[in-house]
């Protein structure tokens, strides 16, 4: 099998290097294009988890300030989803753990802005700063009660 170009057919590069490093092929292996595709991969994780918490978090953030809102069984079943999608992927991805703090901060100043435009309240409404710890939203039990 010749060299294939890793701009030409990602499919089969991907291929023929997991080959190369199979056997032992170290010398034939293009370094630079792995590295590239390694360091992708986490943050490709990293982008997962965050997408995952702005959505969980969003949600918490419409069951809390509308209470009565006569759609809330589906943010019910999106919340126990994003809940289980999240544990799962701490689960395959243990080394985001140290991560979870920062990505809580931002992906909560992402919900606020998905929050202020599907509720139609102002942002300033809602809390600044994530009002739960990761343990609490991420508890089954765990439902705000509604904002005053």
């Amino acid at each position: 099998m010749g060299a294939v170009a890793y701009d030409d057919d990602f499919y089969s590069w991907t291929l023929e290097q997991a080959s190369l490093l199979q056997r032992r092929r170290f010398d034939e292996i293009d370094l630079e294009h792995l590295v590239e595709e390694l360091q992708s991969m986490s943050a490709r994780e990293r982008r997962e988890l965050l997408s995952r918490l702005r959505v969980l978090l969003m949600h918490l953030l419409k069951w809390q300030h509308q209470p009565h809102y006569i759609g809330r069984r589906s943010w019910e079943r999106t919340i126990k989803t994003q809940r289980k999608e999240i544990g799962f992927h701490m689960e395959d991805n243990p080394g985001l753990k140290p991560e979870v703090g920062k990505l809580i901060k931002r992906a909560y100043d992402l919900a606020l802005d998905d929050a202020e435009g599907e509720t139609g309240l102002s942002r300033k409404q809602f809390p600044a700063e994530c009002p739960w710890t990761y343990e609490q939203f991420m508890d089954a039990d765990f439902w705000p009660e509604p904002a005053e």
